[in-house]
């Protein structure tokens, strides 16, 4: 025997293969990259100024388009609260810091005023006369407004001064635009055999944006990673078509309300009854602790396939169960009938809605195994049939 031949030729394909891996990066390889670049500075937390929104539906498109499938564009309207200018505040003289020690409520006006502070309970001081309000807060959380209030509103952080109240400087620039421009996207994969039935994949890809040129809400893991992992599964599912027909779709504003699905909904691009299910991925870089399941008392025949495919991939350390919500973008779809699950992450990482929720700190530790899931689960469906 020719051990020389046979070892010559071991090497090579150990090298072919390894070449093909290098060609074929997992799942996580391609998530941890797309979350990244949704999720730069360069985005503006891919919301409502600096063209940060358009500018993530843009490369959603051209990623798509570069596994060569077509895109089609839902656009839509919707009013919105922007901070498109300095946001400032100091409280007795001492300069805070923009997102991290304080944030102006989400549906505050334009405001450039100093005054005295008046305490109206034991976290509230305001200003009856410039409609300012000052309230203490243990952790900054902030959100999008489609409505202006008649109150400028400062959260600011206890530990961010170490006395009360009692004089504020302020400027805030804020803009109400009653018909921003935003747009759902949406790509579908024929399917094999069951052509006439979909199987859908949603996450929205927007998220807060800027409050001001300072403060910066990156959405890594709501919803850079969501987004990331429809394009690593419409990846997948290009080069390996399902039995039935892969639908993705991306929405807009679900942060200012869940708009961009519900105008998704009510001017529907697929036959909504044809949904088979509908998988909606929000929140999904973490995973050391498992996954939780919205919906999962409503199909629970649907859900006792996931937790068994589960066991035998042990792919998460848990598949817990929780009810109906209306807490992300499959709402509306259960609403009107398609059987959805919401998936989201679980993990000791806790950044949400503030300027922590950042491309580095996001683990993705369980990225293939929930893809891994995720396409088992499609697998399931089909075997149903």
């Amino acid at each position: 025997m020719n051990f020389g031949f046979y070892t010559i030729n071991l090497l090579l394909w150990l090298l072919v293969a390894s070449a093909l891996q290098a060609q074929q990066p997992a799942d996580s390889v391609w998530i941890r990259s797309y979350t990244d670049t949704l999720a730069a500075p360069a985005m503006a937390g891919r919301g409502y100024v600096r063209n940060g929104l358009s500018q993530a539906a843009r490369f959603i498109e051209t990623t798509l388009n570069g596994y060569g499938l077509k895109v089609v564009r839902q656009p839509f309207t919707h009013p919105v609260n922007v901070f498109n200018g300095p946001v400032q505040l100091s409280l007795n003289g001492q300069v805070l810091k923009p997102g991290h020690d304080f944030l102006v409520s989400a549906g505050s006006p334009a405001l450039k005023a100093s005054g005295s502070l008046v305490q109206a309970d034991s976290v509230t001081w305001v200003n009856p006369a410039h409609k300012v309000a000052v309230e203490w807060v243990d952790k900054l959380t902030w959100s999008v407004s489609t409505t202006q209030d008649a109150y400028t509103v400062f959260n600011v952080r206890k530990t961010a001064l170490q006395a009360i109240p009692q004089h504020f400087e302020a400027r805030v620039a804020a803009q109400w635009i009653p018909r921003f421009e935003s747009e759902n996207i949406m790509t579908t994969i024929p399917g094999t055999r069951l052509a006439d039935s979909l199987v859908v994949f949603t996450a929205h890809y927007d998220h807060l944006g800027m409050m001001g040129p300072e403060a910066l809400f990156a959405g890594a893991n709501d919803n850079a990673a969501g987004a990331a992992m429809l394009l690593a599964l419409a990846k997948y599912y290009r080069a390996h078509p399902a039995p039935y027909t892969i639908v993705f779709l991306f929405f807009a504003a679900e942060e200012a309300g869940l708009l961009g699905s519900r105008y998704f909904v009510d001017n529907a691009l697929i036959t909504l009854k044809h949904i088979r299910f509908l998988i909606n991925l929000d929140l999904v870089g973490n995973g050391e602790e498992g996954i939780t399941v919205v919906n999962a008392t409503e199909f629970k025949q649907e859900f006792e396939w996931l937790q068994q495919l589960n066991e035998e991939y042990k792919a998460l350390p848990a598949v817990l169960p929780r009810g109906k919500a209306a807490n992300s973008d499959h709402y509306w779809f259960t609403e009107k009938g398609v059987p959805s699950f919401f998936l989201y992450t679980m993990g000791p990482r806790k950044a949400y809605h503030d300027v922590e929720d950042i491309a580095e700190t996001v683990p993705h530790t369980k990225a293939n195994a929930l893809t891994q899931l995720l396409k088992a689960f499609v697998a399931r469906l089909t075997n149903d049939q």
